[in-house]
């Protein structure tokens, strides 16, 4: 048997830093959004009683490394099975060490693909509770939407969905980011007050013109990388309402009111760089395809 599972890219609205916990890891807040940017993951059962992996995408590795060989073994950990014999086959359309979330979105997508497969019946929140011992964005994954998330992004609440015309998503070339690194240099910022408080009071409103000006992301403010300003730069002059890096970077999107408009933002970004999107923002996390 076979299952296809979509697994969509997120964007952080905001993304603010709030501290660090006695475990090592931070404390976020942060907005959520997903977009109709998916990875493909296949999952096909066999008599081989192993997990392998494969992947159209260099640099990812396709052994117990991958994210996807951990999300599965914690599923049949969870539903106290042997590991039974399955391929997972990754379809790559997300660009890594982007901040989209595309790993996490493949985890995710094995829990839901692993519990069709094996026709285990799981429950949304018994996959929530597998998806959350494997990545802080991996919960987020199988949900979807427009969502306000804290903790290390696990605790998870529902807000107004957001909608826009468009979302161009773009990743510089050359640049690709270590989550560790970016948080060591998002530990050194001043404190500030809490953009993610006002995203939710702008997504309440439905004010576009607010939920623009409210775009705010630490590691942005941390890492200040020169080409993702140069993006910003181009969205901006392509009339986005608003634009801002994604997760800890290094792609940058830009929110739009007009197709048209983010159709030309684009074709511009397409002159200058290889991996750029045009997406729209979704209500749902991994589907079943």
């Amino acid at each position: 048997m076979e299952v296809k599972v979509l697994a969509p890219a997120k964007i952080n609205l905001t993304l603010d830093v709030t501290g660090k916990r006695s475990d090592g890891y931070h404390s976020i807040a942060t907005i959520m959004q997903a977009v109709n940017l998916y990875d493909t993951v296949t999952l096909s059962d066999n008599d081989s009683g192993i997990i392998t992996i494969s992947c159209n995408y260099d640099g990812v590795p396709c052994d117990d490394r991958n994210i996807c060989a951990k999300a599965a073994y914690r599923f049949f950990d969870y539903c106290k099975t042997e590991v039974k014999g399955v391929h997972i086959d990754i379809d790559k359309k997300i660009p890594v060490q982007a901040g989209l979330a595309g790993g996490s979105s493949d985890g995710a997508a094995v829990i839901l693909g692993l519990n069709k497969l094996f026709n285990t019946m799981l429950k949304p929140a018994e996959m929530f509770s597998i998806a959350e011992k494997i990545g802080a964005d991996v919960p987020f994954c199988l949900q979807g939407g427009t969502k306000y998330c804290t903790g290390i992004g696990t605790d998870i609440k529902k807000v107004p969905s957001f909608n826009c015309e468009g979302i161009v998503i773009c990743k510089p070339d050359t640049v690709s980011v270590s989550t560790a690194e970016a948080y060591k240099k998002v530990d050194a910022l001043n404190p500030h007050a809490c953009y993610t408080d006002e995203m939710i009071k702008a997504l309440y409103s439905r004010d576009m013109f607010l939920i623009s000006a409210t775009l705010f992301n630490d590691f942005e403010l941390a890492l200040k990388i020169p080409e993702v300003n140069e993006i910003k730069s181009i969205m901006l002059k392509s009339k986005a309402r608003g634009a801002g890096m994604s997760g800890s970077g290094s792609a940058v999107f830009a929110i739009f009111t007009s197709q048209r408009r983010a159709q030309k933002c684009y074709d511009k970004l397409k002159e200058t760089y290889n991996d750029v999107f045009l997406c729209k923002p979704v209500k749902d996390g991994c589907k079943i395809s």
